[in-house]
């Protein structure tokens, strides 16, 4: 795959991209193995949408990622395991041993009756084999649906119910940071209302006491013992789905986003060597959880498809102290490292003490990923973990886009702290007013789409395609919308400025209002919330809850400390709120509707222009919040 080298490069091929596209990423293509070589490189249209690359082709992802490495690096470490405590011994599995594993695995789950085209479920906490168990369902051709394993119980469920999961992949229980978190009993609550699921294959990470559920319920240790690592990979179009990872939307069920094999492919790698201009050789670290979409393409497809060594973390930066992360890239002379800016923030408030004992003269590369870096955490990452002499590669892009969109090419793109700067080869962005209307050169400010597409874009929502197309092709005909606000400056450099819906983007995941308003209104005392975000010096953007009870309480913080114990039991952590206001209405408009507008404002401690309340149905509820507002 052709890495682009100079500024003046990535404009010839970015031209060379947008002029004849197809012919770009056949080029890209052209390296990869493939059974039965592509009929067509792309057929599509946004109106249904409808969109299909390398049409016709046949391959198996993992026979990329593993296979045709063996000859050349099946010696070379492939993936690098640190734990969470720095004093239990870590893992290198180089190539040949984990094409073994992932061989073995894929056999233990046909043992279990696994089967090409099945969903399977995967919740387990970050040990190598949860990069096994993705790997394996993809060699087999099981469609893989990881979820993070610090969701609760409820949206756990939810995700089996809606893919229709056959078999759940997880845990015993797992550790992180000071804590031990009980996943099996997690899955056993889960599946009280999942019919679907006949197998459960359980790992044992933490030892604790799980109940084993006869006929259903089988040891990761125990089944490996039945099984040879003898499995070759099944062989898959192009456009069959590899994998549904779900994503929370602003009406409440979360989205499940469909990757397919051969796009995905060839899209995961040609934009991890290009952004992070991978070497062969290097020590590779993002820092995601497998259960994001960061995980899924620059943990383990994206690194693996290009021969690289990744590192996989287990624990949380702060544990035991707040120097684990500079530790760890020390130890293991970690050369290019992609982290969030929720973990650069958090690490900044808490001094360079922390930073202090380590070298870090290992790092070549830095990248950030979830959420725009605000400028004050871009100059501390560069001044005292790059020690200004590491390109930072400030990454846009979206579970639904499948890889990097906007991006520098480090240390070729020219950066400014905040700004995206420039789309990769291929991706085609525009900017359109609220009419539609494209906003035609620099120094502009609209909404953020694609006028084409690219091979990792989402296909379908699963089992709900007219979902996708209300989503992301319905609001201007002809685009797909990111959802996202952005500028394009006077040099043509793009600054993403936030989400235009109803979402909140919390330490770089999105998080939809609806569907954490819901886990409040579980509450048996609430009748009504209404959820908006706020600007938050860790997170990025906090949760500001509006409730209102059904009795009065007196007890406030008690209350509010039984609203949090509800989210996170149908949410997860994640989802809980950061301030909590209680109301005795909302700001409602004559047909119902919430002006969320006026509910941001106050949450931002910004009275001075809530606009034209006149109408509210009741203006004078505005007031009350503005006296209440914490």
């Amino acid at each position: 795959m052709s890495r682009i080298t100079s500024i003046e490069e990535y404009h010839k091929e970015y031209k060379r991209s947008v002029e004849n596209p197809e012919a770009f990423w056949a080029e890209q293509a052209e390296q990869f193995v493939w059974k039965k070589k592509w009929d067509k490189v792309l057929d599509w249209n946004f109106n249904e949408p409808d969109i299909k690359w390398f049409v016709g082709g046949k391959l198996n992802i993992t026979e990329n990622c593993l296979d045709r490495h063996l000859s050349e690096r099946g010696n070379q470490t492939a993936i690098i395991w640190e734990p969470n405590n720095p004093n239990e011994s870590g893992r290198k599995i180089s190539y040949k041993e984990l094409h073994s594993e992932v061989c073995r695995f894929s056999n233990v789950l046909k043992n279990n009756g696994a089967k090409k085209g099945d969903r399977i479920c995967i919740y387990m906490p970050m040990i190598p084999e949860l990069a096994i168990a993705v790997l394996a369902c993809a060699r087999i051709g099981a469609i893989h649906s990881v979820v993070f394993g610090g969701f609760s119980f409820q949206s756990l469920s939810d995700r089996i119910h809606d893919a229709d999961c056959n078999i759940v992949i997880t845990a015993d229980g797992g550790f992180r940071g000071a804590k031990d978190i009980a996943l099996k009993s997690v899955v056993d609550e889960a599946l009280k209302t999942c019919p679907s699921v006949k197998k459960v294959i359980v790992t044992k990470r933490t030892n604790c006491e799980v109940i084993m559920q006869n006929e259903r319920d089988v040891w990761w240790h125990d089944e490996i013992k039945k099984v040879t690592d003898d499995c070759s990979p099944e062989m898959m179009d192009s456009e069959d789905k590899l994998f549904i990872l779900y994503t929370s939307g602003s009406t409440g069920k979360p989205k499940g986003v469909v990757h397919t094999c051969g796009g995905y492919m060839v899209y995961t790698q040609y934009t991890f060597e290009n952004v992070f201009q991978y070497k062969k050789g290097e020590i590779y670290w993002c820092t995601a959880d497998i259960g994001w979409i960061t995980g899924h393409s620059y943990l383990v497809y994206g690194p693996l498809l290009s021969g690289g060594t990744t590192l996989m973390f287990e624990g949380i930066p702060t544990f035991p102290d707040a120097g684990r992360f500079w530790q760890v890239i020390d130890k293991h002379q970690v050369n290019i490292f992609y982290t969030a800016p929720t973990a650069i923030r958090s690490l900044e408030a808490l001094g360079l003490d922390f930073v202090k004992p380590y070298k870090l003269n290992s790092l070549r590369v830095l990248g950030s990923v979830g959420e725009p870096i605000n400028e004050e955490a871009w100059h501390w990452y560069d001044e005292n973990i790059g020690k200004k002499k590491c390109p930072i590669a400030d990454t846009w892009w979206q579970t639904e886009t499948g890889g990097i969109m906007i991006s520098p090419l480090a240390g070729i793109t020219k950066t400014i702290p905040g700004f995206a700067t420039l789309p990769l080869p291929g991706i085609q962005p525009v900017l359109l007013d609220e009419k539609g209307n494209e906003l035609v050169g620099n120094s502009v400010e609209g909404r953020l789409c694609m006028k084409f597409p690219w091979p990792g874009i989402i296909r379908t929502t699963y089992n709900n395609h007219a979902r996708c197309y209300d989503a992301y092709f319905s609001q201007f005909k002809g685009y797909y919308f990111t959802g996202d606000g952005c500028r394009r400056d006077e040099n043509g450099y793009y600054r993403i400025t936030g989400r235009v819906d109803d979402v909140i983007k919390v330490s770089g995941h999105l998080l939809g209002t609806a569907e954490v308003e819901n886990a409040i209104n579980q509450h048996p005392d609430v009748v009504e919330s209404a959820v908006v975000g706020f600007p938050h010096d860790i997170k990025g953007w906090g949760i500001y809850a509006y409730v209102i009870l059904e009795h009065e309480r007196k007890d406030t913080d008690e209350l509010k400390k039984e609203i949090i114990a509800s989210v996170n039991k149908y949410m997860g952590a994640i989802a809980k709120p950061d301030k909590i206001q209680i109301v005795s209405g909302l700001p409602k408009t004559r047909s119902g509707k919430i002006m969320r507008r006026i509910l941001r404002k106050v949450a931002e401690g910004d009275f001075s222009n809530l606009g034209d309340t006149s109408t509210l149905l009741d203006p004078a509820v505005v007031e009350e919040i503005k006296a209440g507002a914490i």
